[in-house]
């Protein structure tokens, strides 16, 4: 690792919350039908929906299943792609901030750590492999 940059600022790509659901059915068509979502990803246990005016504008809707690709998914709040994952990383080490969970890479081609904020809500901090 390199060093900390404090100052540096982390490079958002998009933000999404993380919307947890016992009915996944009925919450896929309310955001579809009703807010005109799209399905960008459907996966067991999870979909990542995207605005078509403008496609970085998401949500995951997450539900518990027993062959769930991501089970984490449901200890996550908010979901943030980051330019370097690693140099968020670093930063969130150097100013002492709460790791949940430590930074590695998942089979699905993202890595990742999540972190929590003041307010107690867990973030899952992600780049694309």
């Amino acid at each position: 690792m390199g060093v900390c940059d404090r100052n540096a600022r982390v490079e958002i790509r998009r933000a999404m919350p993380v919307v947890k659901t016992s009915r996944p059915a009925e919450t896929r068509s309310f955001y579809e039908r009703f807010l005109g979502f799209r399905v960008a990803m459907d996966e067991d246990g999870m979909l990542m929906l995207a605005s078509t005016s403008t496609p970085t504008t998401q949500l995951i809707v997450a539900w518990e299943s027993p062959t769930a690709v991501d089970p984490e998914l449901l200890a996550v709040d908010i979901s943030i792609e980051v330019g370097e994952v690693d140099a968020a990383f670093e930063r969130a080490q150097a100013e002492g901030l709460e790791i949940v969970r430590e930074l590695h890479d998942e089979p699905w081609g993202i890595r990742r750590f999540f972190i929590r904020d003041p307010t107690g809500r867990t973030i899952n901090v992600a780049s694309h492999l």
